[in-house]
């Protein structure tokens, strides 16, 4: 009895260590159909079965399980970098959305496709205008450019409507708030050595009369001049004249269009 036991033991001896072997492979037995199977679910043959090989049903071409693709955008999960896209969103081959031009906005939301590398761009993908000149920033060759400007296509000022510029009541004398306006008017001014002339216009209202019109807005396109020399302009590209109330770019018959023509112009040559 002793001897039959330890026979026994030593025929399954070979069959636990193949097991074992077996098992470190990332195989497991599949006691239903009698045969192994890989961690996909693939078939593997081995020496150890118990009914018929081919009544096993795990013999044939191994057939792989489909990995998932959580959300849908074509990159399975395991190589998702980017879970969650929403659906319908072009993915790159990590699964991230698209951003064509590299400008840090995906495609869709990018607004302006197409940005020119390196050009900063706000939330829409759209370049940056710092000045609000109509220009942007990458094309701009005059940066910084005063509100109110009309510019050229390289965003360089050629005239500048002054409508922030005040003066105190029937007076030539800036208020001033119209000051710090007119200093960031002169540091423009001064950073384009390519003017070589500055006409200061004053304009009036058609309140009162026209006598009175013109010398006030004489005075007032002086004080604007002078002001900018003071601030480092030079002096000999500036000339300043009144039109008093000639020249209106509005009805003077409401407030508002009073308004807008109570205005000191720049004209840049």
């Amino acid at each position: 009895m002793q001897m039959r036991k330890i026979t026994i033991a030593l025929a399954l001896v070979p069959m636990f260590f193949s097991t074992a072997a077996m098992a470190e492979k990332g195989l497991a037995y599949d006691a239903t159909n009698s045969g192994w199977r890989t961690g996909y679910g693939e078939c593997w043959t081995t020496t150890f079965r118990d009914k018929d090989p081919a009544s096993t049903g795990c013999f044939g071409e191994p057939v792989a399980m489909t990995e998932g693709d959580a959300d849908g955008d074509g990159v399975v999960d395991s190589k998702d970098q980017c879970p969650g896209t929403p659906a319908g969103t072009q993915v790159d081959a990590k699964g991230c959305a698209l951003d064509s031009d590299g400008d840090g906005v995906v495609d869709a939301k990018d607004k302006c496709p197409g940005t020119p590398a390196g050009a900063k761009v706000d939330a829409n993908g759209c370049e940056l205008d710092s000045d609000g000149d109509g220009v942007v920033d990458s094309r701009d060759k005059c940066a910084n450019t005063p509100a109110g400007a009309t510019v050229d296509s390289k965003g360089c000022a050629l005239g500048i409507v002054l409508r922030d510029v005040r003066f105190k009541l029937n007076s030539g004398e800036l208020t001033a708030d119209s000051k710090a306006t007119l200093d960031k008017v002169a540091a423009s001014l001064k950073a384009r050595p390519d003017i070589t002339s500055v006409a200061v216009i004053g304009h009036t209202d058609s309140s009162g009369a026209a006598s009175y019109n013109q010398s006030l807005s004489e005075k007032r396109a002086k004080a604007v001049a002078d002001y900018l020399v003071s601030q480092g302009v030079d002096g000999d590209i500036l000339s300043s004249k009144g039109m008093g109330e000639s020249s209106p770019v509005a009805d003077n018959k409401t407030a508002e269009g009073r308004a807008q023509n109570r205005r000191v112009e720049l004209k840049l040559n």
